[in-house]
């Protein structure tokens, strides 16, 4: 997998070099919108196929599984779209001030156990890093099939700078602007239920 996503020239493993430079890589200056552990990457193709006019990036540390976003990013070679190998907690490294202007948590590993509370994706930990690449009033929109991880992460929310302007502890296969990930349609085929929060940062 990684000899193959190093030849694809929609892939970053070192975006370092281009942190503050985003804008460049995409040869505009539309919003940048990021989605943080993307998987196969569906999520983000059918957002940049419904929104050409923003820029999206599927970050994912799972070579096994984004191989195959970037065989589907290559064959629509949508210029919107662009694929970074890296882990969460590794992102200002790679994004500068105010560079994001959204960021998508599509069903994140919810780390059920009270010791593993810092490895949510919504923990505290990782809204210090948003709230740093996040441009002001950026959004963040997350989607769960576990109501425990829906629960604590309004309780995190609460206590950072992000203000909650959404919630949902059932979200309607049809909702507006909604994309049914893989892993959504495995929830709701089982009668799960979908749990969505969208939050607004107010530095």
């Amino acid at each position: 997998a990684i000899p193959e996503l190093k030849e694809n020239p929609l892939a970053f493993f070192d975006p370092e070099e281009n942190k503050g430079k985003w804008n460049q890589v995409f040869g505009n200056e539309n919003p940048i919108h990021l989605e943080i552990g993307a998987g196969y990457g569906k999520f983000s193709l059918e957002m940049a196929r419904r929104h050409p006019d923003i820029n999206f990036i599927a970050l994912e540390m799972d070579t096994n599984v984004l191989v195959y976003a970037g065989r589907d990013y290559l064959e629509e070679n949508l210029p919107n779209l662009k694929i970074v190998r890296c882990l969460a907690q590794h992102l200002l490294k790679f994004f500068d001030q105010d560079e994001i202007s959204q960021i998508y948590l599509n069903f994140s590993n919810p780390w059920p156990a009270n010791r593993h509370k810092k490895r949510r994706l919504t923990h505290n930990v990782f809204l210090d890093i948003y709230q740093v690449i996040l441009k002001n009033e950026g959004l963040l929109i997350q989607k769960t099939d576990s109501k425990v991880f829906y629960d604590q992460s309004l309780i995190y929310f609460r206590d950072s700078k992000f203000e909650i302007l959404e919630t949902n502890t059932d979200l309607p296969e049809d909702a507006a602007g909604n994309i049914v990930t893989e892993y959504e349609a495995k929830w709701r085929s089982q009668g799960i239920k979908i749990n969505y929060i969208k939050a607004m940062l107010k530095k």
